[in-house]
């Protein structure tokens, strides 16, 4: 079975105009990014051509832009496309699960992204922290799951959006499989993580406008009027220490209206209209091919909506991918230059140096990812099959992460083994069930949901099992201030001296702004750590605790007695207030979402009319209140940069034109 639609006799939007949409899309949006990186670096003194600023954005982005760029990251094509095909295959109660699914992780981050901020407040990359507690091989085998996680997913991305691109317009998929990253490539080189916050606000305001449009054209259309009759959401170590659970939070409760929503919208008046004269594919059915690699949608818009529908759900497939790809090239490119090269080639790299590989990085992830996508193309993979096979991938490290952060009796062993186990584990039941239930395996079998799930739920479950056992067999404990020997990259080229009582003068001395001075080294100490375990739960013997060993010039050696945590005593206070209040808003929410919400409904139940009308209004409502959590706020709390930028282009602009009248 093919794993793309037949264009030959159906195209929803010509091919010339499908090339124009997504080249000028590349060049406007590459245009207007280089343009605010050039406002930031002029008036907000935001120079992306620092490390610090293009890995975690100078650690200063606020609630609003941290919410809507979460809620971007999470919109994926599997939010918006494949939640409405999966809702016309199996019914209403697939976009309530989805949306409660994107939601509980969202608030789950909030917690996670709090806990760093505590734990390990000078963070680059989550690996860094990887490397400090386990060592070198623990780091190198996180390297190659993070690597893999993002290339995979990030290439299926790219892989679904051609085949999307090629079903609606009929464009080869090569074609398309090149053109969505080239401009990506270009912004992200050049603007760092910052700027991708900045294109994550403008693909989710024009992701929402475009699909509150297509939900309510769709249901107040003549067509499907007579159906129903109705009135009528990454990134901790980047956010301001006060940012992180506001932002996550935000984005969870406003994500959860998308698939809800939309899904519902979309996928049910598909099964109305699908055997209809006005649906596209009609007196034809629709092939399960088509349900799997999307095509419910655009059909569907095609069909309600009509061409200026098409070129809509041309801009959101194009958000939906670059927002993906984006974020990928930044997580990526900061483990390839930090973690990689910084790390093991060139330790004494310069920060002009690291931001130099970071650059090149970006353009060979860009390159790679292509490659993948087309052999995934060629491979016969299609939308759902690739959305079966990521949990399998991205689950086996999620709890051994956490465990990190929130775990003293993690061991290294337990760490390095148990993510590997985890992945083996999915695999092997996904091949196995595969195989029980259906007799063979290949694509066609494994793109079933049942094998798929059980699978999702070793691959993410078993680690935490392996990690235990193995932590057990041989205890220790690990003194979480190791972790603040995670230095800032060109401390005194970052902060000013008035910023200085927020840096560790781990040396005592009046230059805390000396990158000398700060916390010690990033030498990773595992393998001096006391094997033994204290009564203390956060505390380890006096001799332990000065076992470490010396690191190279010219880090300053210190104790771990003499480190100090450089949050003061309120900031930290103020910190576990919010680690508190993101562990409510995360029970609150898996209890609402998958308790309290969906199990009244688990029965004989059939929507009456009324109840139906108000199920879909309610959805309707959340995806306005979204709008205005990640697309209004975020104005509002930046307005104070966005008018100093504002007026410092103003002035330059007078500035220019009378120099010009005078001469």
């Amino acid at each position: 079975m093919s794993n793309t639609v037949d264009t030959s006799k159906l195209a929803l939007i010509p091919q010339g105009a499908a090339y124009g949409l997504l080249i000028g899309l590349s060049v406007v949006f590459c245009g207007v990014i280089l343009i605010a990186v050039k406002v930031q670096k002029a008036y907000l003194a935001e120079d992306s051509g620092k490390s610090e600023m293009f890995m975690v954005a100078n650690r200063s982005v606020g609630r609003g832009l941290c919410a809507s760029a979460v809620f971007s990251s999470w919109m994926w094509i599997n939010e918006t496309v494949l939640c409405a095909a999966m809702t016309y295959r199996y019914g209403l109660a697939v976009p309530l699960w989805w949306g409660s699914g994107l939601c509980f992780q969202i608030a789950l981050m909030a917690a996670l992204g709090v806990m760093a901020k505590i734990r390990v407040p000078y963070a680059h990359t989550s690996l860094e922290v990887v490397r400090m507690r386990y060592g070198k091989i623990g780091h190198l085998v996180f390297i190659v799951l993070n690597l893999v996680n993002n290339v995979f997913g990030c290439a299926s991305m790219i892989m679904t959006g051609s085949q999307l691109i090629h079903g609606v317009s009929g464009m080869h998929y090569v074609a398309a499989t090149i053109l969505v990253p080239l401009g990506v490539v270009l912004y992200t080189a050049v603007g760092g993580l910052k700027a991708t916050f900045l294109t994550d606000f403008l693909h989710t305001a024009i992701a929402l406008i475009l699909i509150i449009y297509f939900t309510i054209a769709v249901l107040t259309n003549s067509a499907v009027g007579g159906w129903v009759d109705t009135a009528f959401w990454q990134k901790s170590f980047a956010t301001e220490v006060k940012a992180t659970v506001p932002g996550y939070n935000i984005a969870a409760l406003a994500v959860f209206g998308i698939p809800w929503g939309l899904g519902t919208v979309i996928g049910l008046a598909t099964r109305a209209i699908h055997d209809t004269p006005i649906f596209p594919t009609y007196p034809g059915v629709l092939t399960a091919t088509e349900v799997s690699s999307g095509m419910v949608m655009p059909y569907t818009i095609k069909a309600l909506i009509g061409d200026k529908g098409i070129i809509g759900f041309f801009f959101l497939l194009f958000m939906a991918l670059t927002s993906t790809v984006s974020s990928s090239m930044i997580a990526v490119s900061s483990i390839l230059s930090y973690d990689i090269y910084k790390t093991y080639l060139n330790p004494k790299a310069s920060d002009k140096q690291i931001v130099g590989v970071s650059h090149l990085t970006v353009v060979i992830h860009g390159v790679f990812i292509t490659g993948i996508s087309i052999a995934l193309n060629y491979g016969g993979a299609n939308m759902t099959w690739i959305g079966y096979l990521r949990p399998i991938i991205s689950c086996p490290g999620i709890i051994p992460m956490i465990l990190t952060l929130f775990w003293s009796r993690q061991t290294r062993i337990a760490a390095i083994i148990s993510p590997v186990l985890g992945f083996f584990s999915g695999l092997a039941v996904w091949l196995a069930t595969t195989k029980y239930m259906y007799g063979t395996i290949n694509i066609t079998t494994t793109t079933n949901p049942y094998p798929a799930l059980y699978a999702a739920i070793a691959s993410f479950f078993t680690p935490a099992l392996y990690s235990v056992v193995l932590s057990l067999y041989k205890p220790y404990k690990f003194d979480w201030r190791v972790f603040l020997r995670i230095e800032l990259a060109d401390q005194a080229g970052i902060q000013s001296p008035s910023n200085a009582s927020t840096l560790n003068d781990s040396s005592g001395e009046d230059h805390p702004s000396d990158s000398k001075h700060v916390a010690g080294s990033v030498k990773p100490v595992a393998d001096s750590q006391p094997e033994r375990i204290n009564n203390d739960p956060e505390q380890i013997d006096m001799n332990e605790k000065k076992a470490v060993k010396k690191a190279p010039s010219p880090s300053v050696d210190i104790t771990l007695d003499d480190i100090q945590h450089p949050f003061d005593n309120e900031t930290l206070k103020e910190l576990y207030r919010w680690l508190k209040i993101a562990w409510y808003m995360f029970g609150a929410i898996v209890l609402i979402t998958f308790v309290a919400w969906p199990l009244p409904l688990y029965r004989d139940y059939i929507f009456t009319r009324s109840f139906f009308a108000g199920w879909v209004v309610v959805a309707i409502i959340w995806q306005f209140a979204a709008f205005g959590a990640v697309v209004i706020f975020p104005l509002y709390d930046g307005r104070q940069d966005i008018a100093i930028g504002t007026r410092g282009i103003w002035n330059s602009s007078k500035e220019y034109f009378s120099k010009g009248k005078r001469s």
